[in-house]
């Protein structure tokens, strides 16, 4: 079984396809049959609202930063696409030790 902790490392940025939606959110195949990736509702947007009419297509690929996991039977990545998320992910910015998260 894979180790999600020290695999998933929160704030790494993943590549997976779009494998499902659900009322709750988008499930995503990151490469591991026993592992899986999800963009919950909440995680989409840094404002507004998302519907599942936004939902990514199934099929398409997605780059997503994760933001928590689960190491219990569902073997779960939670996975962010925000914009804000993404940024943080993709530039180090030069900020004061203070204003980082």
């Amino acid at each position: 079984m894979t180790k999600i902790k020290s695999k998933y490392q929160v704030g790494k940025l993943i590549y997976g396809v779009v494998e499902a939606h659900t009322p709750f959110g988008v499930f995503v195949d990151i490469g591991e049959a026993e592992v899986k990736g999800l963009i919950q509702i909440t995680d989409f947007l840094d404002t507004g609202s998302m519907t599942p009419e936004m939902y990514p297509e199934i099929g398409s690929s997605v780059g997503s930063v994760v933001v928590g996991y689960t190491e219990d039977e569902r073997n779960q990545v939670w996975l962010s696409v925000k914009p804000s998320v993404l940024q943080k992910s993709l530039v180090k910015l030069k900020l004061p030790a203070s204003t980082q998260i």
